[in-house]
């Protein structure tokens, strides 16, 4: 059975190239050896997509597309860590992000290691801590392979970013696709982070503009990456900047406050919005609180502005913690 035979650093981009041709065998596992990897193909492609020499792979080790985590380290773990292992991960791009249980810390190589066998294109495996400091950043350890830095596809956008720095939540995703289908006109996006809103909604609506405003320096070269990345440079317009001090006044047709800090910014919110606007507000609200704390809010900015507002839709994104949502108040504004 054939392989091609790549660095590892390019191994992703190749195994893409090769799904696409369809010469890709998926029945079979990628194999690390050392620097290079080992991609699998059911034939050589007709066109000349590499430079990279085929092999033949004498004893190709087969992909049993049933087995689980607990049955790859049945044997390794004991019965009770087994039973203490995670159930659930989290994939970006090509790196595994998982959450692992403090009795089994000392466990955390073979189940990265097991994690990279049961997802062969993945490349690393993370092991969150939680998130710290102002711009939220991962606490992770890598706990198996090497690299952090990934291209996520998704909504047929392309997001790059460094998965041990920059935040990116699965929970998310149906806010994201909402949001790409209602960019028309003019669009401020307040809180860009590496263009979670503002790509999706210039790929798939095509708005006049959106003006993409990212205080943290790193999300913020990671934002113009992924403009220029997903060819959007006509449409977004990325600013580097507190949105307490750039935000463009008089302009929106529909402004995104995409942060949970975003009640202390809703003067700005409401300024950045032409006589009549759409506001996007997200707020993380005690359970109790859910919708009545955000809607005050933005009935108490507003009427300080001398500005009316008509609540369109409340959205509950999912729950942040125990007893806490992340929500989302659309609402018209006058």
């Amino acid at each position: 059975m054939k392989a091609v035979r790549v660095p590892k650093e390019e191994a992703e981009i190749i195994r893409k190239r090769l799904s696409n041709l369809g010469v890709f065998d998926s029945s079979r596992k990628i194999v690390r050896n050392g620097d290079f990897i080992e991609l699998p193909i059911t034939n050589m492609p007709t066109t000349n997509t590499t430079e990279y020499d085929s092999i033949e792979q004498y004893k190709p080790i087969m992909r049993n597309s049933n087995i689980n985590l607990n049955q790859l380290l049945d044997g390794v773990l004991s019965r009770d860590e087994l039973e203490k292992l995670p159930q659930g991960w989290q994939i970006i791009g090509d790196i595994i992000i998982v959450s692992i249980p403090a009795t089994l810390q000392k466990r955390k190589k073979e189940i990265g290691n097991a994690l990279l066998e049961l997802y062969p294109r993945c490349k690393t495996s993370l092991m969150t801590k939680g998130v710290t400091g102002r711009y939220r950043q991962p606490n992770v350890e890598t706990i198996a392979g090497d690299g952090t830095e990934t291209i996520h596809r998704e909504n047929s956008c392309l997001f790059k970013l460094d998965a041990s720095k920059i935040m990116f939540s699965p929970g998310n995703l149906e806010e994201r696709r909402r949001m790409s289908k209602l960019g028309k006109g003019t669009i401020v996006d307040m809180f860009a982070g590496i263009g979670y809103f503002s790509i999706p909604m210039a790929i798939h609506s095509h708005p006049k503009r959106v003006i993409a405003i990212e205080i943290n320096p790193l999300a913020y070269n990671y934002l113009c990456e992924n403009i220029e990345l997903n060819d959007v440079e006509r449409i977004v317009q990325p600013i580097h900047g507190d949105c307490a001090s750039v935000t463009p006044v008089g302009l929106a047709d529909r402004v995104i406050m995409g942060s949970f800090e975003a009640f202390e910014y809703l003067e700005q919110g409401f300024s950045a919005l032409k006589s009549s606007g759409i506001l996007h507000y997200h707020e993380t609200t005690p359970e109790k609180l859910v919708f009545d704390r955000p809607i005050r809010r933005i009935l108490g900015s507003a009427a300080k502005l001398g500005r009316s507002v008509k609540i369109l839709g409340l959205n509950k994104i999912k729950k942040y913690s125990p007893g806490v949502w992340h929500v989302v108040v659309d609402a018209q504004v006058f």
